[in-house]
């Protein structure tokens, strides 16, 4: 006979919102991903992401006095396209050897409509440091089986790449660029609560 495991909710209700317990999580990079979004030649979307991340999310007793800071590691970039990566790890884009790292610190947080939040933190591609405005939803949390508090979230924001120096295009011959300048982040994370 198979035992029955019950997963438990580690969330808490504030305000007539659903949120994770307080305290620091720290993101499980194996339940997690971190990924973009660009147009290619004008009418295509490219995807990919990095696979090699850290970060932590602390929650406050007041949601909105939370933070997160996060760190990617730019040479493990994935587009499925080994030359496309390594031209994104090169100086046309990233420049990875001289900026091996991108850095999200938060810096204040906002209730946002249909039970979101709207993170206001600063951006920090190859030296340049930009406000970028992250969509968090909470998906839920949860008791895991060998006793821990985990907490999921989802996050999106737009980007404008050549804020942050990253320049590069081609010109197409019927109009248009090779790369688009906006640039979508999708994050979904998945974080454990640290005793």
């Amino acid at each position: 006979m198979s035992a029955t495991i019950e997963h438990t909710s580690t969330a808490r209700t504030v305000d007539g919102r659903e949120v994770p317990a307080a305290g620091t999580y720290v993101i499980d990079a194996s339940h997690s991903r971190v990924g973009f979004v660009a147009r290619h030649l004008v009418v295509a979307k490219s995807r990919g992401e990095f696979s090699s991340f850290s970060g932590s999310v602390t929650i406050g007793e007041d949601p909105l006095q939370s933070s997160v800071d996060v760190e990617v590691d730019i040479a493990s970039v994935d587009t499925r396209d080994a030359k496309r990566d390594e031209h994104l790890r090169s100086d046309d884009f990233f420049a990875a050897e001289q900026f091996p790292t991108m850095h999200y610190r938060s810096t204040g947080v906002a209730l946002g409509n249909k039970g979101r939040y709207v993170v206001n933190g600063e951006l920090t591609v190859k030296g340049v440091t930009r406000p970028v405005e992250l969509l968090v939803e909470f998906e839920g949390g949860i008791t895991d089986p060998w006793g821990g508090s985990r907490a999921a979230f989802s996050a999106s924001a737009e980007v404008n790449r050549e804020d942050f120096g990253l320049t590069w295009n081609q010109v197409l011959e019927g109009g248009g660029v090779v790369v688009g300048k906006t640039v979508t982040i999708e994050i979904e994370a998945e974080a454990v609560l640290q005793s």
